[in-house]
């Protein structure tokens, strides 16, 4: 599964996540690094979610499976650990499609709306979609991933790194 920004490893002893030194959690957006929520839905509403913050990442992700499981040139994500996402309403709305070996991706089954990707690669992580927040999150994107698998027909003129490869990270 290649949706976001993946860390370089999880100490699951202490749900303590390690990223590239590049994109140390910066202190940048509208919400408080504190226990401040920013809710989320699908179109149609039938699912709602909760997120609290800190947030783990934000990035834009260039991989072919979510410009196909979103329809767009790429996705921005979000991340927060498992313990800080609530699911408000909708579960039995949810959809669940296992895109690869250890990832599964979510949608509203009434609207089509994708909402989550979770892996095996880090179970304590949830990734959310950016655009289907209702209130700002605690940081704007930092990075686009899989840069180098991106489509020619969308152009980036933006500052943020653009990592890519096979690993997310070079």
């Amino acid at each position: 599964m290649q949706s976001g920004l993946r860390p370089r490893r999880v100490d699951s002893a202490r749900a303590r996540i390690t990223f590239p030194r590049a994109l140390a959690r910066p202190t940048l957006g509208a919400v408080s690094n504190s226990n401040a929520t920013a809710s989320g839905s699908c179109f149609c509403g039938a699912v709602r979610f909760t997120a609290v913050m800190p947030t783990i990442f934000c990035g834009h992700c260039h991989c072919s499976m979510c410009r196909r499981a979103h329809g767009a040139g790429y996705v921005t994500w979000f991340a927060v650990a498992r313990s800080q996402f609530k699911l408000d309403d909708g579960d039995e709305q949810l959809v669940r499609f296992q895109s690869s070996d250890h990832g599964t991706r979510s949608f509203c089954g009434r609207c089509g709306s994708t909402l989550f990707c979770e892996t095996t690669h880090y179970p304590d992580m949830v990734d959310i979609v950016l655009a289907n927040m209702d209130e700002p999150i605690d940081r704007p994107p930092q990075a686009h991933f899989f840069f180098e698998n991106r489509v020619d027909w969308v152009h980036v003129d933006d500052e943020l790194p653009r990592l890519g490869g096979p690993d997310w990270a070079k």
